[in-house]
């Protein structure tokens, strides 16, 4: 039996797929392992309970259930949620949209293959574009959805060190080029995996870079505002028609029910829902109807605010203070923490790759992400996507310490082991 070029690609492996079945064998496995590497969020007590009540009060309303889990909805996603939704990006957000900008899709994931494929990849026309990532490191999860073509076209960031332990990347808009082959300029804020969070001047340039040269800004703000805001410095949420902001339920604490939102001009929602109807009918119905109500009442925005930013932040500041004990006097610089729910370390000089290093820590029950998959379009050689991991610190904090301190125990045998050669 033979695949097809799409089968042989999808057979090849991925940082993505290795990702999901690293997560998935440890909770399923029987051996302990500390899940540094994923992207489940924290289960918040008080967020949970949120979710449980309304759970419980969609369950009781009549034949909500069977219709629920009956009907399809439509291909742009549920209505009243969708009008729900309008109402609060309009008047607590200040954005001007209506419904028909507004569609619903099976998670983040299907919103992205859906939109790079929109706007890169082989023309009419006969030529290519792709889209530009105007800084790396970018989301693992974008490298694959070219499904084996070379969609994005990436650059690398500026950096400035803070203090002895910190550094922080920016776009260096003086290398940036949008050149005639872009379709689109995309950038996750927060960003996964770094925490990163563009400046408004960055993001105000960005737009206009893409309105100079036509072609949509895609903000993805899974982890940023209006929900579940983990941005830890004050910036602007915001919306045009040549932006593409895509949302999600998943980082609000609901991963499990697949729900992202893509919030653009009607022709692009249009083509989503299409996109949707094709490959699979109807978006998912849970998450939708689970937070309607928590959208028409706005009191996502308070749990978002009050509840789940205040408890991320202080989880990354105690991840710091035990990161900083753990490698003690070993190179080590942390993106100064700004949202998501990761922390990205950057070991200079680091003696291994990052990917033996993730090797190493799986072999000792951690997972960590190693850093050099998460640099989609950077075609230039750069010693600094081998020297850094990515790690979450939503889990257990008890395993999240531990973990840690094993991290330390591995980057202190790297650096010795290396020493030790050289002596």
């Amino acid at each position: 039996m033979q695949f097809s070029r799409f089968g042989e690609f999808l057979n090849s492996g991925s940082g993505i797929l290795t990702l999901m079945e690293d997560i998935d064998q440890a909770l399923c496995g029987s051996t302990q392992m500390h899940l540094l590497g994923g992207g489940n969020p924290a289960r918040i007590p008080q967020v949970q309970k949120v979710f449980r009540e309304a759970m419980t009060a969609l369950m009781a309303q009549d034949d909500r259930f069977e219709r629920l889990a009956g009907d399809y909805d439509g291909p742009q996603g549920d209505t009243r949620f969708i009008h729900n939704l309008a109402h609060l990006l309009n008047t607590h957000c200040g954005w001007n949209v209506t419904p028909a900008n507004i569609v619903v899709t099976n998670g983040s994931q299907s919103s992205f293959f859906a939109l790079f494929h929109l706007f890169a990849g082989d023309w009419a026309s006969g030529d290519a574009r792709r889209i530009l990532l105007p800084l790396a490191p970018e989301y693992i999860g974008y490298a694959d959805v070219g499904l084996g073509q070379q969609l994005f076209r990436a650059f690398r960031p500026a950096i400035t060190l803070h203090g002895d332990r910190e550094f922080k990347y920016h776009v260096d808009f003086d290398r940036l080029t949008v050149t005639p082959d872009i379709g689109a300029i995309a950038v996750s804020r927060p960003t996964n995996p770094t925490g990163n969070v563009l400046t408004d001047s960055e993001v105000a340039h960005l737009r206009q870079l893409a309105v100079e040269n036509d072609i949509p800004l895609i903000l993805d703000s899974a982890y940023g505002g209006p929900f579940p805001n983990i941005v830890f410095p004050e910036v602007t949420t915001f919306w045009d028609e040549n932006t593409i902001t895509c949302l999600s339920l998943s980082k609000l604490g609901l991963p499990g029910l697949r729900t992202g939102i893509i919030v653009a001009k009607e022709k692009i929602a249009k083509a989503i829902a299409a996109a949707n109807a094709i490959l699979s009918l109807a978006p998912g119905s849970v998450g939708p109807a689970l937070i309607t109500d928590m959208i028409s009442d706005a009191s996502i925005l308070s749990l978002s605010n009050d509840v789940i930013r205040p408890y991320y932040r202080e989880r990354a500041k105690q991840a710091v203070s035990w990161i900083e004990a753990a490698v003690g006097d070993y190179p080590c610089r942390i993106h100064t923490p700004e949202g998501a729910i990761f922390l990205w370390l950057w070991f200079e000089g680091l003696p291994i790759t990052s990917e033996e290093l993730y090797q190493r820590l799986k072999q000792r029950g951690v997972l960590v992400i190693a850093g050099e998959h998460f640099f989609p379009g950077l075609g230039e050689t750069w010693d600094h996507r081998q020297e850094c991991i990515r790690i979450s610190y939503a889990q257990d904090p008890a395993s999240v310490e531990t973990g840690i301190g094993i991290i330390g125990e591995e980057i202190a045998r790297a650096f010795d082991g290396a020493n030790s050669k050289c002596a």
